[in-house]
């Protein structure tokens, strides 16, 4: 219980978790978010912008593109893990009980989002905090071919990655003193992270309004 109390106390203190983790930890960290379904509250925005700030300042002592392909590597296996699980899984995962670790309601809207978006959500989701974790699942439990699962793997790994391993970078090299407010900078990520999914939401809302009042929504 100490484990876990201690576990759930660096999880909300990213640059802390980041130093005691290490590069070996953060690794792990990605792969688990992105390729196991019990990964999906991990702060993957926060900690890939914190990791690229602490390398810049030096607190984090490795190489930012070794860093960079280390990580990618990680983010592109952890999902094709999760297009196997669903692809091993099929629809059964849909009837599977809730608990701890697991929400139907994130697989549904995970579900949600690839009906709209159909292979492009495999990139799109890497930006959007729980549905990147089960967009992958629900490629597999759709079947999607993996000729094509694997391409927007790689192009998304990549994109989310990188872009974000460099925001915190360049933040640490060009604005001074920016390390003393990662905090701030932390809001401001997890926030932009999660403006898609606000977006969506709405977008869905006002189509719903419309259809109830007999309106043609807007495209």
């Amino acid at each position: 219980m100490d484990s876990f109390s201690e576990l759930f106390h660096r999880l909300t203190d990213v640059k802390a978790l980041i130093q005691w983790a290490g590069v070996v930890g953060l690794t792990a960290i990605i792969f688990i978010e992105t390729g196991l379904l019990v990964g999906f509250f991990l702060p993957g925005d926060s900690l890939l912008v914190t990791a690229g700030l602490l390398v810049s300042q030096q607190i984090l002592d490795v190489n930012i593109y070794f860093l960079g392909v280390l990580l990618t590597v990680a983010a592109i296996v952890g999902d094709s893990v999760g297009y196997a699980i669903g692809r091993a899984s099929g629809p059964r995962i849909f009837t599977r009980e809730d608990s701890l670790l697991f929400n139907k309601k994130h697989l549904y809207r995970a579900h949600a989002f690839y009906e709209q978006h159909g292979g492009k959500t495999i990139v799109i989701a890497r930006f959007v905090p729980i549905i990147r974790t089960f967009a992958p699942v629900v490629a597999g439990v759709a079947e999607m071919r993996y000729r094509d699962f694997i391409l927007y793997n790689v192009v998304g790994g990549i994109a989310w990655i990188w872009s974000m391993l460099f925001t915190g970078y360049f933040l640490g090299q060009y604005i001074p003193g920016v390390d003393q407010h990662i905090e701030k900078v932390i809001i401001v990520v997890i926030f932009l992270s999660i403006l898609p999914g606000i977006i969506h939401w709405r977008k869905e809302k006002a189509k719903a309004k419309a259809a109830g009042a007999g309106v043609p929504p807007t495209p």
